[in-house]
């Protein structure tokens, strides 16, 4: 699959109680003191979307089986991490391997959690991680610079083609501000994301608040909602407490009850899933038959044989058409039957660009 988040932040901030309940495993040790989180746990989760109950319910397929996201518990990160203070450097090399960033943030007052600043302030929090990962960035491209500027004078293409993406974000870094944010035309971006920097990545904010504020937030959500905001990223407001119980309960009814007692329409972990897809720039597609209806994932601008590929290589390599349905038609049309008579079903080539919603039946020949 590939697509992975990883879960970042201060220690005691919330980060293993998170994925513990993003998982529903306890594969992550949630403890009250840093470091619990020694080596980085990994766990997929499935991606909530109605529209695949709604498809399956219409084709009545035998099986259900949801695109899968995959989430990365990092241990917690302090000052000095990018010199290698607590367990930095190890932390910092599986930051690099992740696709995109959930910043955890502790946005909730309790005595009896220790904070290893001292006291909340997420703003401050996400400062701290933000520096270690722009200080860990600037070491790392000044020395790659060097080695690209002596490859580049003897004429090695690949060289001068990755300083022209170095320099814009060497100049923000040298600035103090993240890579993400230096100005790298779209073509060139590939050639950014194999830079792997630390702050090229895109980042969710997490707002782990107390039990009462799950609903509608708090002062300091709403401040890091601003920041959010301002830096183009996205933020979402959970407690990392209450997913914990949701977790824990079995009975769908049982959760529903749960929730709608605390004023929730949905599980927040529904919300930073969601959130995390998007950040990511995915799409879903569908597939569907009377034995299963599956939905499955690509980048956002793939074209039809790369989707066909996610199925199996085989399809992608003897790639011929993509009998294709939207959502939107599958559903007003009462099915794949229906779709056909009324004309919606579609043939698409090697150049068609997946469409969020499409259901596919890929024609190939190996």
């Amino acid at each position: 699959m590939g697509f992975n988040c990883g879960i970042v932040g201060l220690p005691n901030v919330g980060k293993s109680t998170l994925f513990n309940a993003l998982t529903s495993t306890a594969a992550a040790e949630a403890a009250n003191y840093p470091f619990c989180t020694i080596e980085p746990n990994v766990g997929r989760v499935s991606v909530p979307d109605p529209r695949l109950e709604q498809i399956a319910a219409i084709a009545k397929s035998a099986k259900v089986i949801p695109t899968q996201l995959e989430f990365v518990d990092i241990a917690g990160l302090v000052r000095g991490a990018s010199k290698g203070e607590g367990l930095g450097n190890q932390f910092l090399a599986n930051i690099r391997e992740v696709d995109a960033i959930v910043h955890v943030l502790r946005c909730f007052d309790d005595g009896d959690v220790t904070h290893v600043e001292g006291g909340v302030d997420p703003l401050r929090d996400a400062d701290i991680v933000e520096t270690e990962l722009m200080l860990a960035d600037l070491e790392s491209l000044e020395r790659r610079v060097d080695a690209a500027t002596k490859r580049a004078r003897g004429g090695d293409k690949e060289a001068k083609a990755l300083l022209e993406v170095m320099a814009p974000a060497l100049d923000a870094l040298r600035q103090g501000r993240p890579a993400r944010s230096a100005a790298v035309p779209e073509e060139q971006r590939p050639l950014f994301r194999r830079l792997q920097l630390l702050t090229g990545k895109p980042v969710l904010y997490v707002c782990n608040v107390e039990e009462a504020a799950a609903a509608t937030g708090n002062a300091w959500s709403a401040k890091v909602a601003e920041r959010a905001a301002a830096e183009g990223a996205v933020s979402v407001v959970i407690s990392a407490a209450i997913e914990a119980e949701v977790a824990a309960l079995t009975d769908p009814e049982e959760k529903r009850a749960f929730l709608e007692s605390l004023g929730l329409e949905e599980p927040g972990l529904a919300r930073v899933i969601r959130a995390g897809y998007a950040l990511l720039d995915l799409v879903t597609f569908f597939t569907v038959g009377p034995k299963e209806a599956r939905a499955w994932t690509v980048r956002r601008g793939a074209r039809a044989p790369e989707a066909a590929g996610v199925i199996h290589t085989d399809f992608e390599r003897g790639f011929i058409r993509a009998e294709t349905i939207s959502y939107e038609d599958f559903v007003a049309c009462g099915g794949e039957q229906g779709a056909k008579e009324a004309g919606k079903m579609r043939v698409e080539g090697k150049d068609y660009v997946v469409q969020d919603g499409d259901i596919f039946h890929f024609r190939f020949n190996v």
